[in-house]
């Protein structure tokens, strides 16, 4: 019996360790699983980062291949190919559209930096010199921000195309052989009592709309991802088929795209097919970096290809300036731009959009490309610069514009140009037809403003000189005519000639001293004093945003489009915006 239960435990033993050893397998198998699914998790994530980073890799030698690949198109006939002829012609694809959201987190909108005006003595130096200027893309430009909340950077703000953004009341010249009016007048400076203000107000010959001659406008469009918003792209869309519109059948458009590679999506085409037209402009979308420089080179060559002797030949960027690949130096840029114009080509440049907006180059490109900058904020100013002011836009009556204004010392102790200052010439550059100057519109109106201290004046803001021989009573003798306040002097040319022709005014000192000054001047000064405002107000003394809105209700005139009602609310806006930032710092 005692051995019976000896085997039975011994049996029991055996069995438990057979148990044992099982689950004890069963374990080790479970670990082992396990441990081949963590191993195997791990070297997923592994080769999950290895595609990632290919990918990238893949993406990054893309983009240098595009960028690269860019700089070799040129224009074959009807398509656009690589420079090999042996290649086949490609189409010209766009990269996938970017995150606009990305391009608003930071602002890089870069202006060029604009000193204050300068103050001169007449005794010192007597003459002033500059170029015309018609652009009006500050002033729009500045609207947006005023419009958006806050106030403008101070070298936003260019005085000069404030004051030409608005149309003037003077007299319209007799015929192209003249291509422009000037006119003179003067009135008591309004925030200086001591002062006076001199306009001098240029108008340019007009022709009827059917009397243009056939265009060929090559629209160029940045199509990059920092484009893609409805106030950049969407907008340009709009603007473009506006200007399309305004066409005839003798007309010519072509469009050409740019991003991080060029294309030309639409060949020259009778600009009344307004269904081709209009259909190539909405197939736009949006994506990749910027290759501006290889657009601009392709837009020239379709310029080239369609061009019309005797007509419009003007190639039209669409931007918001974003230039980041390619060719992106400032001056190599100008450089082509400025031996195109050489060609009869003109270059015109329409901005768009907020955060990364380079009004540096914009300007900068359509003054060097005898052609006009503008800001494009909204549909309104599409109709105003594309519809209403299209000939001024599109046709050029004179090129290459020069001021000189001579004060007569015996008369004005002091001087003060009130903007231009991007546009100021050497003395000698004046009689020099080999440098370059603005250019007028048909129809455009310019204005130029200098603030006047006369010798009699208490209002001087600089001491004589103690040691010199040109006192004011010597300058008696060395003025030819006492009743003179101001030699002006015009040098232009006709847009097929290279040889200037000189036009003179003079401006007497009866004229500055009865003036009161009508509506022209007095809304310019309205203007002028608005802008030197946002700039701070230097020369203004205690002048204030009242003061500016109180002349212009006063000075308005006819305002058929509200233009110059809306400058009144922006005063008011800009008010506004003053007092809330000095109560922040405060």
């Amino acid at each position: 019996m005692k051995q019976k239960k000896v085997v039975q435990q011994f049996k029991y033993s055996l069995v438990a360790g057979l148990v044992i050893m099982g689950l004890g397998a069963c374990q080790s198998a479970h670990d082992q699983e396990r441990d081949h699914e963590l191993s195997d998790a791990v070297a997923a994530k592994q080769a999950q980062a290895e595609r990632q980073q290919q990918n990238v890799m893949r993406k990054e030698r893309k983009e240098m291949r595009a960028a690269h690949e860019a700089e070799m198109i040129v224009v074959t006939g009807s398509r656009v190919s690589r420079a090999d002829a042996n290649l086949a012609p490609q189409k010209v694809m766009m990269p996938a559209p970017r995150n606009p959201a990305s391009y608003s987190d930071v602002n890089r909108e870069q202006y060029q930096e604009i000193e204050p005006s300068d103050v001169h003595s007449t005794l010192e130096q007597p003459v002033s010199t500059f170029s015309i200027d018609v652009d009006t893309g500050s002033y729009s430009n500045v609207r947006r921000m005023l419009n958006d909340g806050y106030l403008p950077p101070s070298d936003a703000v260019r005085l000069e195309e404030f004051v030409n953004y608005f149309n003037y009341d003077y007299p319209n010249p007799d015929s192209e052989e003249m291509p422009f009016s000037v006119s003179t007048e003067a009135m008591k400076a309004p925030w200086n009592d001591s002062a006076h203000l001199v306009q001098i107000g240029i108008k340019g010959y007009e022709e009827k709309p059917v009397d243009l001659p056939p265009s060929n406008l090559v629209f160029l469009v940045d199509v990059s991802g920092s484009m893609q918003s409805d106030d950049k792209l969407g907008l340009v869309k709009k603007a473009l088929k506006m200007l399309a519109k305004g066409s005839r059948a003798e007309d010519k458009i072509s469009l050409v795209v740019y991003a991080g590679a060029s294309g030309v999506v639409l060949e020259p085409t009778a600009a009344n097919n307004r269904v081709k037209i209009e259909q190539a402009l909405d197939s736009l979308t949006a994506g990749g970096s910027t290759n501006g420089g290889a657009g601009i080179e392709l837009a020239y060559k379709m310029a080239e290809q369609a061009f019309i002797k005797g007509g419009i030949n003007r190639v039209i960027l669409a931007t918001d300036g974003d230039f980041n690949v390619g060719t992106v130096s400032r001056d190599h840029l100008i450089d082509m731009v400025e031996r195109k114009r050489k060609t009869g080509i003109s270059f015109s440049a329409l901005g768009f959009g907020t955060g990364n907006y380079n009004e540096h180059l914009m300007e900068q490109l359509a003054d060097k490309g005898n052609g006009n900058y503008g800001y494009i904020d909204n549909l309104l100013e599409a109709k105003k610069l594309l519809v209403d002011q299209r000939a001024g836009t599109l046709m050029t009556i004179a090129k290459d514009v020069k001021i000189q204004v001579e004060f007569n010392p015996a008369v004005v102790a002091e001087y003060r140009l009130l903007g231009y200052q991007n546009r100021m010439l050497e003395r000698e550059d004046f009689n020099n037809d080999k440098v370059d100057a603005g250019e007028i519109g048909a129809g455009h109106t310019v204005t130029a403003l200098y603030e006047i201290v006369l010798q009699d004046s208490d209002g001087k803001r600089m001491e004589p000189l103690r040691y010199s021989d040109n006192h004011p009573q010597d300058g008696k003798a060395m003025a030819k005519n006492l009743e003179e306040a101001a030699m002006i002097s015009l040098r232009y040319k006709l847009p097929d000639q290279d040889k200037s022709t000189l036009y003179r005014d003079y401006l007497t000192a009866a004229q500055v001293n009865a003036a009161k000054g009508g509506d022209n001047i007095r809304f310019a000064a309205s203007v002028a004093s608005f802008a030197e405002l946002l700039r701070g107000g230097k020369f203004l003394s205690d002048w204030s945003w009242d003061d500016a809105k109180r002349l212009a209700q006063q000075s308005k005139g006819d305002d058929a489009n509200g233009y110059r009602g809306e400058l009144i609310q922006l005063v008011g806006m800009a008010q506004v915006l003053d007092e809330q930032s000095a109560t922040g710092s405060r």
